[in-house]
């Protein structure tokens, strides 16, 4: 016999299958809200350009339709790029949620603990030495470099989270390794521009701002595979979230291998963070910044996973508008966009910690 969920008051017991939960309606209404706007600034995004398209023709031409040219120019030049940024963005949107949920402080994500340079840092190896063998081409190019940033984001990770553990991990000393992290990390990066030829160094440094130019689906057939193999078994494997809030003792009083749950979550972020940058470099601050928008949205205990992986999409998207068409011919990178949006949350963010500090 099927067992009768009990009515919480004011909430709606919901069970699919196995699966069980409370259905919460402005969780919901924010992720709908929030892939509302992805789709109105994915659509933004294709049709704008030199040969603009309307949102009607765009959406016709998505769907097989259209007239030859739009279908060239939607397919071959405008979607890969939307994509990748889609995709780069809701990585690092779900990667900082994490990460934020585990380290239970909002400073913490992949560009404050440095996971974003590591990882940058070796694919900036990869371009510099490799660039100058002419050995970063074609296959290479598209799964190699994806391989080097993983493994440079993941050895960085795992730095990070072995100075950090005392008999634990606290939050703040978490984010002031990683901080130090970040400066040798970053500093190596300009070590290895410094030592390689001019046209790989030029090369690399455009990728060290986190540009979307040039993406094309030899980008996104990678970043796609490896979102649909990590997002559903992230997204499974964080129902332990909510009892990692607590204290170890609590966390094994209730039967959650704290040690082993962690270690496995913060795997699926630093892997989300570092595949997101080989694909388009460092872009900054959005894993950073879209949990704590998703968590005021959503009105919930910690940032929802969900609800931060669509609006990183969004926000990265967005960005991309801004870059392409906000200053006429001049083309920003992505990341330079995101830097600008996010730098004044991150100044705040850092004068709330500092008042709570105090009071």
């Amino acid at each position: 016999m099927t067992p009768v969920l009990p009515r919480i008051a004011g909430r709606r017991p919901l069970r699919v299958g196995p699966f069980s939960g409370v259905l919460r309606r402005r969780p919901l209404l924010a992720l709908l809200a929030a892939l509302l706007v992805l789709l109105a600034l994915f659509v933004l995004d294709i049709g704008l350009g030199e040969y603009a398209i309307g949102p009607l023709d765009v959406l016709r031409t998505l769907v097989g339709a259209g007239e030859r040219a739009q279908q060239i120019i939607i397919w071959e030049l405008r979607l890969p790029r939307a994509l990748t940024g889609l995709l780069v963005g809701a990585a690092l949107g779900l990667s900082g949620a994490i990460m934020q949920a585990l380290a239970r402080n909002p400073l913490a994500s992949p560009d404050m603990l440095g996971i974003t340079w590591g990882a940058g840092t070796a694919a900036t190896a990869v371009i510099v030495f490799g660039g100058s063998a002419g050995t970063v081409t074609g296959a290479a190019a598209t799964f190699g470099l994806p391989v080097v940033a993983l493994v440079g984001g993941l050895a960085t990770g795992l730095g990070v989270y072995l100075l950090a553990y005392r008999r634990g991990v606290d939050s703040y000393r978490l984010v002031l390794v990683g901080v130090g992290v970040s400066a040798l990390a970053g500093n190596a990066t300009y070590w290895l521009l410094t030592i390689g030829d001019v046209n790989d160094a030029g090369r690399a440094m455009v990728w060290l701002t986190g540009s979307l130019n040039s993406r094309g689906w030899e980008h996104v057939v990678p970043l796609a595979i490896a979102l649909v193999v990590l997002v559903p078994l992230t997204l499974v494997g964080a129902h332990v979230l909510g009892a990692l809030q607590f204290d170890d003792d609590t966390v094994r009083a209730l039967g959650v291998r704290a040690d082993l749950s962690r270690g496995l979550l913060l795997f699926a972020s630093v892997a989300l963070s570092s595949i997101a940058t080989a694909a388009a470099g460092p872009v900054i601050f959005v894993a950073l910044a879209t949990p704590q928008i998703a968590l005021r949205l959503a009105r919930t205990p910690r940032p929802p996973l969900l609800t931060s992986l669509v609006l990183g999409a969004a926000l990265v998207v967005g960005a991309d508008v801004i870059s392409r068409t906000a200053f006429g011919t001049l083309e920003l990178p992505v990341g330079v966009v995101t830097s600008i949006l996010g730098a004044p949350y991150l100044i705040y963010l850092l004068v709330r910690r500092y008042r709570e500090v105090r009071a």
